[in-house]
């Protein structure tokens, strides 16, 4: 069973119960307790449960209820969030851009992660918000309520001021040959200024945007460093995708 899905799977346990045992979830899962133990360890450092002795708890302070990422997130947008933690580890300053996943992403950063972020998705507002080791910059501009984004030209504007170690984009489509597309100019366009100014960029798409494309060009795909997916990395899937030599987690 791939980590992720590990992950996944003790968080929903946590949020219905509250508690969980080690010797339960082994069982549950078919593995050892070992195991269990190490996955709750990175569990409790990314901030998502408390690790008491013999299993897991509900944290007694989150921005986020697991009930609420429960109701919002699938389990593909929440393997895509625990995987881009990976990637924050060396990072400093992220751009994060609009979309439901990126919200996923955000509620799995620790509530002690040392980082600053720049935004125009203001549904990572309420998120973040407490996150007291995280300083949260946000962009201004034309709010779309349909997105929850900010967008057109101040936003652009204001974005410029600012360089990033890394780029968390969210996909509208990729495709192995036409790169990254969006729906809509303006939010292709934010993601172009952002883009520019990181040092590193990471796609995040599920597997259901893989191999669409829409009409506004964004970048191509020689030019990303990473992919992140809900697919397990070595899925014949994303055999297109590792022909360009991306990074796929």
């Amino acid at each position: 069973m791939l980590k992720e899905v590990r992950f996944g799977f003790i968080l929903d346990k946590v949020s219905t119960l509250n508690q969980v045992g080690l010797q339960e979830l082994a069982l549950d899962l078919g593995v050892s307790e070992d195991t269990v133990r190490r996955d709750i360890d990175v569990l409790s450092r990314r901030g998502l449960l408390q690790k008491v002795r013999g299993g897991a708890i509900s944290p007694a302070v989150n921005p986020l209820s697991f009930q609420d990422r429960q109701d919002c997130f699938t389990d593909g947008k929440r393997r895509i969030g625990l995987k881009v933690q990976e990637l924050l580890l060396t990072a400093q300053t992220v751009f994060m851009d609009g979309g439901t996943t990126m919200v996923a992403v955000a509620s799995c950063i620790p509530l002690t992660a040392p980082l600053r972020i720049i935004t125009n998705n203001m549904a990572l507002l309420p998120v973040l918000g407490h996150h007291e080791s995280v300083e949260l910059i946000v962009l201004g501009g034309q709010y779309n309520p349909v997105t929850k984004t900010n967008m057109g030209h101040q936003t652009c504007q204001q974005a410029l001021n600012y360089q990033a170690d890394l780029f968390l984009m969210g996909a509208c489509s990729i495709d192995s040959q036409m790169g990254v597309t969006a729906s809509m100019a303006a939010e292709g366009e934010i993601k172009k200024v952002m883009f520019d100014a990181s040092r590193q960029v990471a796609v995040l798409s599920n597997q259901e945007k893989l191999g669409t494309v829409d009409f506004f060009n964004v970048t191509r795909l020689a030019d990303i460093d990473w992919l992140i997916t809900d697919l397990n990395r070595d899925d014949n899937r994303l055999d297109a995708y590792r022909l360009t030599g991306l990074n796929i987690l």
